[in-house]
């Protein structure tokens, strides 16, 4: 079984924050993903990424941690930045392709983890400083104390600063059969984006599972 939740400290210091989470087996996503490049396209011809409000939040919630916005982006930026300067973004796998353009449509970071490598509980918290890292060049990192990250049971770090850079450790691979699927959003309209953009995925996915996180119900579980 997984289970994924948000530490306590991370929902004090963030009570804006409305996470969604989705589990599929045998995960094969299938569809015409342009249709959401062309809602990027559509939201990024009226101004940067910059601008929307989705990226301010997020930009915000960096800069409260003690980062620089500029240097370091919450994924969906990263990926509007690229889209908005090469106008479209190369195929990696299905599965990655589908989060990625989801993202970009919603403005929205996206993380899909390979469920069959996960064991346990992983939890968004701050790192104690003991936690490993494995970038995606095969260097091991160690986050520094008090930085936001995706932790497991056994110390292994699946994503530093937040939502800025997943882990090799449970990178989607041409054996992946199920996906975890993470969406985190803290602008004024979360609340109402969030279970769209989980419609979304399910749409491509059929037969998953998902829910809607929250302080009061902050934690979710695949089956056994």
């Amino acid at each position: 079984m997984i289970r994924l939740r948000h530490a306590d400290e991370i929902w004090s210091d963030f009570p804006q924050l409305v996470p969604g989470v989705l589990y599929a087996e045998n995960a094969q996503p299938s569809g015409d993903l342009e249709r959401y490049w062309r809602i990027a396209a559509e939201r990024l011809a009226a101004g940067p990424e910059s601008a929307l409000p989705e990226i301010q939040a997020w930009r915000q919630a960096f800069a409260r941690m003690g980062l620089k916005p500029t240097q370091y982006r919450c994924a969906a930026e990263s990926l509007l930045r690229r889209f908005r300067k090469e106008k479209a973004l190369p195929s990696i796998h299905p599965l990655i392709d589908l989060g990625n353009a989801v993202s970009l449509a919603f403005a929205i970071p996206v993380a899909v983890f390979d469920a069959d490598t996960i064991d346990g509980l992983l939890e968004v918290r701050y790192a104690t400083g003991a936690e490993k890292y494995v970038a995606f060049s095969g260097d091991t990192e160690q986050p520094a104390p008090g930085e936001v990250i995706y932790a497991d049971e056994h110390g292994g770090a699946h994503a530093r600063r937040w939502t800025h850079r997943q882990s090799a450790r449970s990178a989607v691979s041409a054996t992946t059969r199920s996906v975890l699927i993470v969406a985190e959003a803290l602008h004024d309209n979360a609340s109402a984006d969030i279970p769209r953009l989980l419609a979304a995925l399910g749409d491509e996915l059929p037969g998953a599972v998902n829910g809607v996180l929250s302080r009061d119900a902050p934690e979710f579980r695949t089956r056994p």
